[in-house]
């Protein structure tokens, strides 16, 4: 399929919705990947609101698939922080296997934050974010480029 961040950013939400529902859960990640949240989903503002954040709060995650941990990199000097456990478990969104990334137990800050994934394309990762059950915003997850390239 070739798809990346700036793909999905254009696609609407129900669209986003049958993208995560027709693909398996792949493997739990390993290294580094560029983020890109997704708000606002298929309209003109979802790539200048994922581009802000990127600069200013969110750039990405560091996965440890062997330790099952992963850490957020965050704020515009790239702290490594807010850890979750990583694991495979049913989907809130559909009920199939999806890799579940868990703030429940290991961040005070992120508690309440699930977030789901499943690979969509080679090396790409479309994300689910749950506040409590509550579903907020999607992101992206691109193995393919690091943040020094």
């Amino acid at each position: 399929m070739d798809l990346d961040a700036h793909d999905l950013l254009g696609m609407s939400q129900p669209d986003l919705d049958a993208l995560f529902s027709a693909h398996e859960a792949g493997p739990i990640p390993d290294g580094e990947a560029i983020g890109a949240a997704i708000i606002a989903p298929g309209t003109i503002f979802s790539p200048e609101i994922a581009a802000a954040i990127n600069i200013f709060a969110w750039k990405g995650k560091i996965f440890d698939g062997k330790a099952g941990f992963l850490r957020n990199e965050i704020l515009p000097f790239g702290l490594k922080a807010i850890v979750a456990r990583v694991y495979k478990a049913p989907s809130w969104l559909d009920g199939k296997e999806c890799i579940v990334l868990d703030y429940s137990e290991t961040s005070l800050v992120a508690s309440h934050i699930r977030d789901e994934i499943r690979l969509v394309d080679t090396d790409l990762y479309l994300g689910k974010v749950y506040w409590d059950s509550k579903r907020l915003i999607d992101f992206s997850l691109d193995f393919r480029k690091t943040a020094a390239a």
